[in-house]
């Protein structure tokens, strides 16, 4: 994969980065970091021009959050809402994960954008779970901006080198949002009859997909 990467940027260069960044910010299991990472590094040996690199991932990270925030809304929220039952997930623990997500959901959007499997499903998960559009957008372009500035600017000036930074420090951060997935998961199942007034409070009355 690396090598047909490799191959890909240097012959389609910035049409390569926005293709590659684009398909995972969408929910397709793709290296768009790496991706990101490796246009930088040729930037810095003089082969492409780091600004347009970064602008092209910076654009495609927020176009492709943006369709899997559409994919998410249109079509997540449905099948949980219809077919949850089948995982188990009723409406109330639909309902409870809204909440959360009202309440946090900016924060997980932006900081999606620096852990690897964050990066692929949390715009899809702000489209299920509702999150507004408005937020979404604000924090979806924040993260995407600063994302391909860290991630490009550390290619350009460190070269092969921070590839054996990043690639670590991304396992860390995978690490860490899996504790912290443990541990809301642990303190919903506490707290799960006051998060589901909490809930109930805020959402009132039968939850509906989205038209």
């Amino acid at each position: 994969m690396f090598e047909y990467l490799h191959h890909a940027i240097a012959q389609y260069g910035y049409f390569a980065v926005f293709v590659f960044v684009a398909l995972e910010s969408a929910g397709a299991p793709m290296p768009g970091e790496t991706a990101l990472v490796t246009a930088a590094i040729f930037a810095g040996q003089g082969t492409l021009d780091i600004r347009w690199v970064i602008g092209a991932a910076a654009l495609a990270a927020i176009l492709g959050d943006n369709l899997g925030y559409w994919v998410g809304r249109e079509f997540g929220f449905p099948l949980f809402y219809r077919y949850g039952h089948l995982l188990p997930i009723d409406e109330g623990k639909l309902k409870v994960a809204q909440y959360l997500f009202l309440r946090h959901g900016g924060k997980i959007v932006f900081f999606g954008r620096f852990v690897a499997i964050l990066r692929t499903f949390a715009a899809f998960l702000a489209g299920v779970n509702r999150l507004e559009y408005k937020r979404f957008l604000i924090f979806n372009a924040l993260g995407g901006v600063i994302w391909a500035c860290v991630f490009g600017l550390g290619g350009f000036f460190l070269g092969v080198a921070f590839e054996t930074y990043a690639r670590p420090v991304g396992i860390a951060a995978l690490l860490c949002a899996v504790i912290g997935a443990i541990g809301a998961s642990r303190f919903i199942s506490h707290h799960a009859n006051a998060l589901r007034a909490e809930a109930e409070a805020a959402l009132p009355g039968p939850l509906f997909a989205p038209k």
